[in-house]
């Protein structure tokens, strides 16, 4: 097998992880030798062991003098587990494998730097277009300190995601809507507007035969709308937040806070999406992904608050001058001032179009 093979066998150990590792980043190892994959590893939760001890661990005895593959710069510093870089130095490996480096300042090439005073020579760089791509979330993380935010939405081939009526159910096909709960999966927290509680009542859970993990449900609810019976009120299989303005109800916050919600007050009358985002990435929420409506959609886009969109397109059609369409709001006058995407991944979902699509930096 050729070096690449290597890694991208390590990444596809990554991705196999990937929306249970936060605040940490899903990383894959292999551990290599004379041509044998003796060792392996993924990165499974947050505090617990890293891919590369999983890996060296499995390889034993054999890992001296090996070769290493690992996806993500291996860390220098003590956290809540030690220094991988500590641990490959320990082992005696004789080459290290580096995808791509780690933004962290506590980390930053220090690892690299480490293991090459320790005589290890290290390889980076291989696979590393790939890496960054699983990454972009980690590292807008670490860099902003907020969440990487996925707007996801369901329009018909004429861009309407309701028609007048308000009527939605359903646009795209069965195929989509399991689609999306993969989607889910791969997420820390869901996003929604009141309105789409008020009208839909949802769950707002991942619901896969296999089961999955469920992520943080948060509804923006400027005035405190949401009703106590509400599906994500009495539904206990993740935690919700509710963000409301500064005047809405103490009253209601309080019943709130008793029925075990998490009621995030804002200092102005209507919520701040910046605020929010800020608020969300000190708790830890590394990617977020938005199911709201237009107006919650427009919101986003009117702040330039969103890194990615991904969109189902249905093969029906709507009409309607009053039909609903995925972004509401003031938009912008001239398409000179639009926001500029990049199409990275057209494909078909049952009789769907599913477009992924990136903010241009």
């Amino acid at each position: 097998m050729l070096k690449e093979d290597y890694m991208k066998f390590a990444l596809k150990l990554a991705e196999s992880v990937n929306g249970q590792t936060s605040p940490n980043p899903p990383v894959g190892s292999v551990v290599v030798k004379e041509g044998r994959i003796i060792g392996m590893g993924a990165h499974l939760k947050a505090g617990e062991r890293h891919a590369e001890r999983i890996a060296l661990d499995m390889a034993g005895s054999e890992a001296e003098g090996a070769d290493v593959y690992v996806t993500l710069e291996p860390c220098s510093h003590y956290g809540k587990t030690p220094p991988c870089a500590d641990y490959l130095i320990e082992k005696r490996v004789k080459r290290v494998f580096v995808a791509t480096l780690d933004p962290n300042p506590l980390v930053a090439g220090k690892g690299i730097q480490k293991l090459k005073d320790a005589g290890i020579e290290v390889v980076t760089g291989i696979c590393g277009q790939e890496a960054k791509q699983l990454y972009r979330p980690f590292f807008h993380f670490i860099q902003t300190k907020t969440p990487f935010v996925t707007i996801k939405t369901a329009v018909t081939a004429d861009g309407k995601i309701a028609t007048a009526a308000h009527d939605s159910k359903w646009i795209t096909s069965e195929q989509s809507r399991q689609d999306v709960h993969l989607l889910r999966k791969n997420h820390d927290a869901i996003l929604v507007g009141i309105h789409t509680v008020l009208h839909d009542n949802p769950l707002l859970t991942v619901r896969l035969p296999q089961g999955e993990k469920n992520p943080i449900r948060v509804i923006l609810d400027t005035h405190l709308r949401i009703p106590n019976d509400a599906n994500v009120i009495t539904n206990k299989d993740s935690e919700t937040i509710v963000v409301c303005g500064c005047n809405a109800s103490e009253k209601k916050e309080l019943d709130l806070i008793r029925l075990g919600v998490t009621v995030i007050r804002q200092k102005s009358q209507d919520v701040s999406i910046a605020e929010l985002l800020q608020e969300l990435g000190r708790r830890g929420i590394m990617t977020l992904l938005v199911e709201g409506g237009s107006e919650v959609n427009g919101s986003f886009l009117q702040e330039k608050a969103f890194q990615r969109l991904i969109l189902y397109m249905a093969p029906k059609l709507i009409g309607g001058r009053e039909a609903l369409t995925s972004f509401s709001g003031k938009g912008v006058e001239k398409i000179a001032d639009s926001l500029p995407l990049t199409f990275e991944k057209v494909e078909m979902v049952g009789p769907d179009v599913k477009i992924t699509a990136s903010v241009k930096e």
